[in-house]
């Protein structure tokens, strides 16, 4: 919109200026161009109107503050001003039209009085006149001598139409007989350039009728009389003399009676002097003037008001035939309205107004002071917001909103420094959290290095090992030791627990079972002392020459540093078996641990039972020992309850379904044994998490 109210603005400029151009050579085309101009110039003006428009919402109305006020100023002070100015031109018209009323009425009051002096001036020449007496009207004589008002007054009869002598008939009073009027008739008229306060009243007499006409000039003086207590008036009228009087000759001229003077005059003339009585609407006089004002609120008041005048000769009235303009105050038609005889209970009525606007203006400007602080309240609210949510975009989870108040508002903010504190401690916690899963991913890295990587295998045993840990790190133990060129050390164990304390004791237990099983130690096959030494928690042990160590005597040695080190809670399940690939037996000794299986070729099943209970758990424990002849083809199992205690829908894994897997699959490789039968328990765990760490290890003999 810009663009395009910028490449009309620039247009219009180009065709203006092309126009300035062609005026010079070719006018009329330049005069053509001008209507472009004008459309483009309104066309783009309108489009940086609302561009203005906009940007001045954009920059006002952005702040919620700004809106409120906005919105209160369309809902409560633009219908308030609405209605007081509604009220002020309702009372400005009813004021103006009081001073109407009180100028028509002062002219109608004057009518009243000619007609009711008419009416007796008509009665008296009518009761002459029926008995055959002199038409003389005696009371007009003594209204003249009594009042000086009656030295402006003209008054006429006509018998029929003949008239009679009651008028002075002179040039500046010159009254003729109407043929229109008939009954009772009383009007302003407009007769030989003047206008006249007029009364007519017609009585039959006899065979004939008598007319008598009462005439009243309609100049300053009268209406002066009726602006001494109002104000200043103005008259306007058409068709009448600027000086409000005109001679018989000029009269009859302007009536269109021209005369034997005006027949020497000739037609020009006679137009002339016509043209200079009749004149169009214009100011015939002034009178009055306006009151002084009784107060800084007494403003003046400016109103007109029409007069009806009816033309003497046709009987034509023209509603618009007068105008009267009034120019007062307030104060004075207030003080016209109310008598004073009343004066007390005006008094009482306009205190009563007063006190009445004072209590509402009180009510006005504490509604603005209390919706001004709510509104300040609100837009506090959302300022406070707002730069709270500036501090938790830049990270600053820190930030708390004052709350000072019990509202609504006030719980926003409680809710928002709650949600704030919230994401704060998550923030924490995310850390602490990424922290420990750094360290755990050190820890399974270092877990990792743990379990055997290259095995020995000897000539006649087979061997493969598996775990997968239900957390980053596990606490299921499992190794093969080299213990000669035919012996090799089995061992399979699973901790309490789990996390970093249960891969921190598995860790032991592998430094453990490697360190008492180095060649260089003393053999035997029970030891002569096991004890402590001066209470330092070392272990010493007697060995006789020429003896290996046993499986016994490992977990014996294993279980008393454990309860030595470990907390109370804190044990081991293990099994350590030695086989000798010589004699093809199997040596071992089974601490709590569950029991390992040998399936035979035949789908035979033997279990390795000997041993003790749990490793750690109380001292000075003694393991017993067993040994077994492994036939060729025949598969040792050692497993962690991992393996066999997952449940679903249809109860735990089981050993048995263990036995069947390897039983059936038992003529493959091991790893493809192991993958079988883990395959399986996670089919059997499905979309569930993984309950505890899976740990098989499987051997077979050859």
């Amino acid at each position: 919109m810009a663009r395009l109210a910028c490449y009309l603005a620039s247009l219009a400029a180009a065709l203006f200026a092309l126009q300035k151009l062609l005026g010079l050579f070719a006018p009329s085309w330049g005069e053509h161009l001008g209507g472009w101009v004008g459309f483009l110039t309104f066309v783009a003006g309108v489009l940086f109107f609302v561009l203005a428009f906009r940007w001045v919402k954009r920059r006002i109305l952005w702040r919620l503050r700004n809106r409120l006020i906005v919105t209160y100023v369309f809902i409560g002070v633009i219908p308030a001003v609405l209605l007081v100015a509604m009220a002020i031109i309702l009372l400005y018209g009813l004021a103006g039209q009081f001073a109407a009323f009180v100028v028509t009425s002062e002219i109608q009051s004057q009518l009243r009085t000619l007609e009711a002096a008419n009416a007796a001036v008509s009665n008296e020449l009518a009761a002459r006149l029926e008995r055959g007496e002199k038409p003389n009207a005696d009371s007009l004589t003594g209204l003249r001598k009594r009042e000086s008002a009656w030295s402006r007054r003209l008054v006429c009869a006509w018998y029929g139409e003949n008239p009679l002598p009651v008028c002075d008939q002179s040039k500046d009073r010159l009254l003729t007989y109407s043929k229109f009027s008939s009954g009772t008739f009383r009007h302003i008229t407009r007769d030989h350039g003047q206008l006249q306060l007029r009364v007519a009243s017609t009585i039959p007499v006899g065979t004939s009728k008598l007319v008598v006409v009462t005439s009243e000039p309609f100049d300053k003086e009268l209406v002066g009389q009726i602006a001494a207590d109002l104000g200043e008036i103005v008259v306007y009228a058409s068709g009448i003399t600027t000086d409000g009087s005109v001679s018989l000759k000029e009269a009859s001229i302007a009536e269109g009676n021209v005369g034997e003077a005006g027949a020497h005059a000739g037609p020009s003339s006679s137009t002339e002097q016509k043209r200079n009585v009749v004149s169009t609407r214009d100011e015939l006089f002034t009178v009055g003037a306006l009151p002084e004002a009784s107060s800084g609120f007494d403003h003046d008041i400016w109103f007109g008001t029409p007069l009806a005048v009816m033309d003497w000769k046709t009987g034509e009235v023209e509603s618009l035939g007068a105008t009267v303009r009034i120019h007062t105050r307030p104060s004075t038609l207030y003080a016209r309205l109310f008598s004073m005889a009343i004066v007390e209970i005006v008094q009482g009525v306009t205190y009563i107004l007063l006190g009445v606007g004072i209590f509402f203006a009180i009510i006005e400007l504490i509604a603005l002071i209390i919706g001004t602080r709510m509104t300040r309240t609100v837009t506090a609210a959302v300022a406070q917001l707002h730069e709270a949510t500036a501090h938790v975009d830049r990270g600053d989870f820190s930030h708390r909103i004052p709350v000072k108040s019990d509202d609504q508002l006030s719980h926003l903010a409680v809710a928002f420094n709650t949600m704030t504190a919230s994401i704060e401690k998550l923030i924490q916690e995310q850390k602490e959290k990424q922290r420990l899963e750094n360290e755990l991913a050190i820890a399974q890295e270092v877990q990792a290095q743990l379990f055997p990587r290259q095995v020995s295998e000897l000539e006649s045993l087979e061997v493969h090992g598996f775990c997968r840990p239900a957390r980053t790190v596990s606490g299921d133990y499992y190794d093969f030791v080299s213990a000669s060129a035919h012996k090799l050390i089995l061992a399979v164990g699973d901790i309490s627990g789990k996390g970093i304390s249960a891969a921190l004791l598995m860790a032991t237990i592998h430094s453990a079972v490697r360190a008492y099983s180095m060649e260089a130690m003393p053999q035997l096959r029970e030891p002569m002392a096991v004890g402590a030494v001066g209470g330092s928690g070392r272990v010493m042990a007697a060995w006789p020459e020429g003896v290996e160590v046993s499986p016994s005597a490992l977990l014996s040695l294993l279980n008393h540093q454990l309860y030595e080190s470990t907390p109370p809670e804190k044990y081991a399940t293990l099994f350590v078996g030695i086989y000798d690939g010589r004699t093809h037996r199997l040596t071992y000794s089974n601490g709590g641990h569950l029991a390992p299986i040998l399936i035979g070729m035949d789908g035979s099943v033997r279990r390795l039972e000997a041993g003790g209970t749990v490793v750690g758990l109380f001292d000075n424990m003694t393991y017993d020992e067993g040994a077994v002849e492994m036939r060729p083809g025949e598969i040792f199992v050692a497993y962690s309850d991992g393996v066999t205690e997952p449940e679903n829908d249809f109860g735990e894994f089981g050993e048995e379904r263990l036995i069947d897997l390897v039983r059936e699959s038992r003529h493959l490789p091991l790893a493809q044994i192991s993958q079988v039968v883990t395959t399986s328990v996670d089919d059997w765990i499905g979309d569930k998490e993984q309950p505890d760490d899976v740990t098989l290890v499987l051997a077979r003999a050859r």
